[in-house]
């Protein structure tokens, strides 16, 4: 290889405008075939031409695949795996700019004629000249395409450590792609007889607040677990309402109390983990009717940062049951106002639980064919599907009514933090050195404050921590899973260093254009270097 194909700024912005030409929003053909458009891509490098075998397009689901991309110093077995993904959000608020969303130059040039429609800030950010507006140019695709820049001069620079550039689709929603991912690690780990030394993530820099234009670099991810609930209660006519309770009386009372609760904040490190809210709450109704809403659901955001599944479970049981109570109580003043014997108390029940008592009812096999028909329904994503077998389950047991159940929905990314790790200390220290001489304004957090990849991988709960997601997961299986043992064997510490951006996932969301192709790749040379150069030359 006699030169490098994006070792400039100029070459690494163009490369940046063709990934995110790429359209690959989640779930649609652009994911699908972003991984192979990528693989013909990494084939321009000379050394991927002479050993191929080391661009690889593995398998994930609904014709989806992450891919690998290995340079290999046989001499050493000291590896980092730079972890990025590439499917994106969607774009519908681009409104008339929509066909630009995926197109950051021309996107950034057609803003400028817009400035009245953009808030202060992005305003001001277009006008300065110093931003890249488009879909993904933040959120990730400048990750992926530093660790692409940085693989290459890897290998033209003949570095003795091995890197492989992991990059996977389904990050928005599941993440899917680094969930089956983790299983392929430990057996490129066994196979090439690795070392993983680190695990380094190219997220993006997020402001911590409004006109916050400080890059950080990150030792940890939060952790974000969804608990959920069906709330059954007694069906009846809108004109004979006290011979019913309707599950949106019911659900009112958990989600008052969950939301905002500062019983599931954490503190960690000095950081703390944003309150609970509902992200959804709806009743079951399939169209509209005078017979009362009896079934209803909620799913309620909570992030953590030492918690395991069992301990939200047994918060979200305790929450629950003072909502029972406080319902039950409501209702009873009712009940005695209109001299009524109302139609019985609510319970509180887990999920587990639910299926022990419909088993013992109608027996495993009805149970599991209940639980397939609902898996079966391809209109129906992870989330609903959970709430529809438990409501399923408890339809088949109307006795246990009224009552709410508790359960979790998918997606679980567990907590990681490694901001004790000697390498992880060294690594800061370094970084910061290398910003200071630039002038580069660089923080250390040591939780990113948002949901990543990182989660699955350096998990270290080494008791049943776990257990309580698993029982109390409708769909836990073979519609979703997550590698727990897998995760345990993958113990290199985590890092994330990526570009600095704003707006994710909003219509101005933009990069940064100075940290993305000067400041990022030169802490990434500098953090990658740093483990197998002497510190003095840094």
């Amino acid at each position: 290889m006699s030169h490098l194909l994006w070792g400039s700024k100029e070459t690494l912005r163009n490369l940046l405008c063709e990934l995110v030409s790429w359209d690959s929003r989640t779930l649609t053909d652009g994911e699908r075939n972003f991984a192979y458009r990528l693989r013909d891509k990494l084939y321009e490098i000379e050394y991927f031409q002479q050993n191929p075998n080391y661009v690889s397009l593995h398998e994930v689901d609904l014709g989806r695949n992450y891919v690998t991309a290995f340079y290999r110093n046989p001499k050493v077995k000291d590896t980092v795996v730079l972890i990025s993904h590439f499917d994106t959000v969607q774009t519908e608020e681009y409104g008339d700019l929509e066909p630009l969303a995926f197109y950051p130059e021309e996107l950034t040039k057609a803003l400028r004629t817009r400035k009245a429609e953009l808030p202060n800030e992005a305003c001001d950010d277009l006008e300065s000249g110093e931003y890249l507006f488009g879909r993904g140019t933040m959120d990730m695709k400048m990750g992926l395409a530093l660790h692409m820049s940085i693989i290459e001069k890897a290998i033209f620079e003949q570095w003795p450590i091995n890197l492989i550039l992991l990059t996977v689709p389904d990050e928005e929603v599941n993440s899917s792609g680094m969930r089956a991912a983790v299983s392929g690690l430990v057996q490129m780990r066994d196979e090439y007889d690795l070392f993983y030394k680190l695990f380094l993530n190219g997220e993006p820099s997020f402001s911590q607040k409004p006109g916050d234009s400080k890059s950080y670099i990150y030792s940890g991810t939060m952790g974000k677990i969804m608990p959920a609930a069906l709330f059954y209660g007694k069906e009846t006519h809108v004109g004979e309402p006290f011979k019913g309770i309707t599950a949106p009386y019911i659900s009112s009372f958990l989600t008052q109390l969950m939301e905002w609760n500062t019983l599931f904040r954490e503190k960690d490190l000095g950081e703390t983990t944003p309150l609970p809210v509902a992200l959804q709450q709806k009743d079951l109704k399939s169209q509209y009717s005078t017979q009362t809403p009896y079934r209803s659901v909620a799913l309620y955001n909570v992030f953590v940062m030492k918690r395991s599944a069992s301990d939200i479970m047994n918060l979200f049981e305790k929450v629950a049951q003072e909502a029972a109570a406080a319902c039950n109580a409501s209702y009873k003043t009712l009940c005695q106002r209109e001299q009524l014997n109302g139609v019985g108390e609510i319970q509180v029940l887990r999920y587990e639980k639910l299926v022990v008592y419909a088993e013992q009812k109608l027996g495993k096999r009805l149970v599991e064919e209940i639980k397939n028909e609902v898996k079966e329904n391809f209109h129906w994503d992870e989330r609903e599907k959970s709430l529809r077998i438990a409501d399923k389950l408890l339809i088949q047991c109307q006795e246990l009514a009224p009552a709410i159940v508790i359960l979790f929905a998918p997606p679980y990314y567990p907590p990681v933090n490694t901001s004790h790790d000697p390498l992880i200390i060294d690594s800061i220290k370094k970084i910061k050195k290398m910003a200071n001489k630039i002038s580069m304004d660089i923080n250390h957090i040591h939780y990113f404050n948002g949901v990543c990849d990182l989660s699955y991988v350096h998990y270290n709960n080494h008791d049943d921590g776990w257990s309580a997601f698993e029982r109390n997961t409708p769909v836990w299986g073979e519609t979703y899973n997550i590698p727990f043992k897998d995760m345990m064997k993958l113990q290199a510490p985590v890092f994330n260093v990526g570009p600095f951006g704003k707006d994710a996932h909003q219509r101005t969301e933009r990069l940064h254009i100075e940290s993305a192709f000067v400041q990022t790749p030169m802490m990434i040379e500098c953090l990658l270097k740093n483990m197998f150069t002497d510190a003095n030359t840094i």
